[in-house]
């Protein structure tokens, strides 16, 4: 039970029973990425059986859900040189050449991404027990910055609709706090290639992109929203999976389950467990797919852009069946 007047306490609690600090040494900076394995990651690629790919990223637009909170924004894409330019012959290249260039500015966190390690703190401290101020300066995560897991993340992926399962045409009402006994429900309803286990990436579908395509953005990036709840700290730390991600922009229930909180699962997954979190995930098609064939697993690609010191990354994952 959740004791609703008591954030603070139920995270301390939570911290101290799912704490992987020091599981892989004093200078660890993968966290729950060891679980994935070059074994895990070859029985992964096994699971390519028929060939046909799914991008699971949203686009990259100014057409996003941002609204500005925290001063995030919608990518902004630029044109430096174009076909135009070119055809008017002002480029100033030889022999009839012309080309076109282009730029990109945005939040990394504003669209398909994965939340790094240095991306929450708990009372000043980072993941494995680090002075948050010695790890994220004005210059980057000098510490667990995203580029450190930029070559492994690569596997078994098992997707988790719960919207499906458990939902009102497939879609989770806003609100809705996900917990271990859903998730293990839609394990059962799904079958024997939705088992979740060491080394996993799991993707948990709500079904709220869905809504928010066909109602509109609203509140998406900020707003209510189903998610997982608090008590599935234990479930993410015992399964010992490699990172989870939903269709959602927060990953965990909003409103958060206390009455005076903001991503208190964040404050435990993050720093504590160690775990990579992915948020805005589009899951529709690949799901559709899943609930035709009946198969849930299957080989995940999501490497994130080696940005230096980053805190967080965008991703175009790719699933393959």
């Amino acid at each position: 039970m959740i004791d609703r007047t008591d954030p603070e306490g139920a995270v301390a609690a939570a911290a101290k029973r799912c704490s992987n600090w020091g599981r892989w040494g004093p200078d660890d900076v993968r966290g729950t990425m060891n679980y994935l394995t070059a074994e895990k990651r070859r029985q992964g690629a096994a699971l390519v059986r028929r060939g046909v790919s799914f991008s699971l990223a949203q686009s990259f637009d100014m057409n996003g859900p941002q609204k500005g909170w925290r001063r995030r924004t919608n990518p902004v894409h630029t044109m430096l040189d174009t076909g135009t330019d070119a055809a008017a012959g002002i480029q100033g290249f030889p022999h009839g050449i012309g080309g076109a260039d282009d730029v990109i500015a945005m939040p990394l966190q504003c669209s398909t991404q994965w939340d790094g390690l240095g991306h929450i703190f708990d009372h000043g401290i980072a993941y494995n027990g680090r002075p948050a101020g010695q790890v994220v300066t004005s210059l980057g995560d000098a510490v667990t910055g995203i580029e450190t897991i930029a070559e492994v993340v690569a596997g078994r992926g098992v997707l988790l609709d719960v919207g499906r399962a458990l939902g009102r045409d497939g879609e989770l009402p806003d609100g809705f706090a996900i917990t271990e006994e859903h998730l293990r429900a839609t394990v059962e309803r799904q079958g024997p290639s939705a088992a979740v286990g060491r080394g996993d990436l799991v993707l948990v579908r709500t079904g709220q992109l869905a809504r928010a395509r066909r109602d509109g953005w609203g509140d998406y990036a900020g707003g209510p929203a189903p998610g997982l709840s608090f008590t599935t700290a234990g479930w993410l730390h015992r399964t010992e999976i490699a990172a989870i991600a939903t269709d959602t922009w927060g990953f965990e229930v909003r409103p958060n389950e206390f009455d005076d909180a903001f991503q208190p699962l964040h404050q435990v997954a993050i720093p504590h467990i160690g775990l990579f979190l992915g948020e805005m995930w589009d899951l529709d098609a690949l799901a559709a797919d899943c609930a035709a064939d009946g198969v849930y697993d299957f080989w995940l690609t999501a490497a994130p852009l080696p940005v230096t010191g980053a805190v967080g990354s965008p991703v175009n994952p790719i699933a393959v069946k």
